[in-house]
């Protein structure tokens, strides 16, 4: 993978990075979902999935045997013991999984979406650019409430367990503003010409 470059799409809960990696996808850029790559894996490897359970409850696991998803983000989010111990089981899965899609792809420049790879990076994963997704925490949470069904008070929690956007933004090559004010499709061109421009990059 030495000649492909790798862009991670990140940004806070309810930043809307998931729309912004859709545009990249239209654009040609073959995108990794971590999240959906997870769920994948629960579903694919009945003892990670135990293994998780073990640590985060057994209700985790629905009737018909599958990830209970909004369960588990419930109690990862109220527990940080909790979230590291499933983190370590979970992202060496993950980021051998990234390995070996990035691998198949054939496109110079392939993108993985992940909200937490900044903060709690994963072995094997060494991204070349990083874009960030903005959004006002208040738009946030409201795509939070929405998505999610939980209220603004938990939406606000879960905000806070992550980090910051200055947090964010200040290991960025690129920001996108996601608060719904500025044409999206202008601005993720724009980083994408800079990265297909060989004079741009980190040495």
């Amino acid at each position: 993978m030495s000649n492909r470059k790798v862009i991670l799409c990140t940004g806070g809960i309810g930043s809307g990075k998931s729309f912004v990696v859709q545009i990249f996808r239209a654009m040609g850029i073959p995108a990794y979902d971590s999240d959906a790559a997870a769920k994948s894996l629960y579903d694919r490897d009945p003892q990670l999935l135990a293994a998780v359970a073990d640590v985060a409850g057994q209700d985790i696991v629905a009737p018909d045997g599958r990830l209970d998803r909004i369960r588990l983000a419930a109690r990862i989010f109220s527990d940080v013991q909790i979230r590291s111990r499933v983190e370590a089981l979970v992202h060496p899965a993950v980021a051998r999984d990234f390995d070996r899609w990035a691998q198949a792809q054939s496109s110079p420049l392939v993108l993985i979406e992940s909200a937490i790879l900044l903060e709690r990076p994963m072995a094997g994963i060494s991204p070349d650019f990083v874009v960030v997704v903005t959004a006002p925490e208040d738009v946030r949470i409201e795509r939070i409430c929405s998505r999610d069904s939980v209220s603004p008070e938990q939406a606000a929690r879960r905000i806070s367990l992550q980090w910051s956007d200055a947090q964010r933004i200040a290991k960025a090559d690129f920001t996108v503003d996601n608060s719904g004010s500025v044409p999206l499709v202008p601005q993720i061109d724009d980083i994408v010409k800079k990265i297909n421009n060989t004079d741009y990059g980190k040495n």
